[in-house]
């Protein structure tokens, strides 16, 4: 998966929303006592904790290592593994797969491997239920670093994988994956930080887009983003940016 610099401080403290917006989707898991549930990019815990809660087994998984790490120490009693969805090979079978904010960061050409993997783990009739960024996610914020940096005679690949429904319902279906419910919605998230909260935001989760700029520019490049930005996503009386998310969520059985 692309190579993010993760803070998982930062994570937890400067962008809670991720987390927040996804008990939402613990809660279309409906998680039951007893059930296995594997938590797909887990990031530091957070809802593997929730998912726990329900009296699942659970056990969740990230590539970041420094991720893991911190969600070993919030949560001691949990299975947390260093892994790379594409060739992780589960222990036993699962009664769900649940992922919150991952999907997106595994490049497009590798979504076959991960989902491959997801039908491996399932057991019969298992679920696998996921939100991750949709087509068109975050398009202004993603437009205006790429005019910025094409005016300093930058380019840069886009670190995300942004499907619609048309797009991966047949492709979680090609996995022996039937996909019962999906949907393509519009989720303007208020970001934290306040004045700064864009720039946070590019930082935390854009920051391979600036990956070859010179040290001198990035400082520049977020000045000018938030220029660009602010008549339409900024608010002065609150001081609040907010980011124009968009997400694709999914419920698919294995058949």
């Amino acid at each position: 998966m692309p190579e993010n610099e993760w803070d998982p401080d930062d994570y937890d403290e400067g962008h809670g929303f991720v987390a927040e917006y996804g008990a939402d989707v613990v809660g279309l898991l409906a998680p039951k006592p007893g059930e296995r549930v594997l938590d797909l990019g887990c990031g530091t815990g957070t809802l593997t904790a929730a998912i726990a809660d329900s009296g699942a087994d659970v056990v969740g998984i990230d590539a970041a290592e420094s991720m893991v790490e911190q969600a070993r120490e919030s949560y001691p009693d949990l299975t947390f593994e260093v892994a790379d969805a594409r060739e992780y090979e589960p222990d036993g079978a699962f009664d769900a797969v649940f992922s919150n904010a991952a999907l997106h960061w595994v490049p497009d050409e590798d979504h076959d491997a991960v989902l491959a993997m997801v039908d491996e783990a399932l057991a019969d009739d298992g679920r696998f239920v996921a939100e991750l960024g949709g087509r068109g996610n975050v398009s202004r914020v993603e437009n205006a670093v790429r005019a910025e940096l094409a005016d300093r005679g930058y380019d840069a690949d886009s670190p995300w994988y942004f499907p619609s429904v048309g797009e991966y319902a047949p492709r979680l279906e090609r996995h022996g994956l039937e996909v019962t419910e999906a949907v393509l919605f519009d989720r303007p998230t208020e970001l934290e930080g306040g004045e700064s909260g864009l720039r946070e935001w590019v930082e935390m989760f854009g920051d391979e887009l600036l990956d070859g700029v010179s040290e001198a520019e990035p400082t520049a490049i977020l000045d000018g983003v938030e220029e660009r930005l602010r008549p339409d996503l900024y608010d002065p009386e609150t001081g609040t940016w907010t980011a124009d998310y968009r997400r694709l969520r999914f419920v698919a059985r294995k058949a």
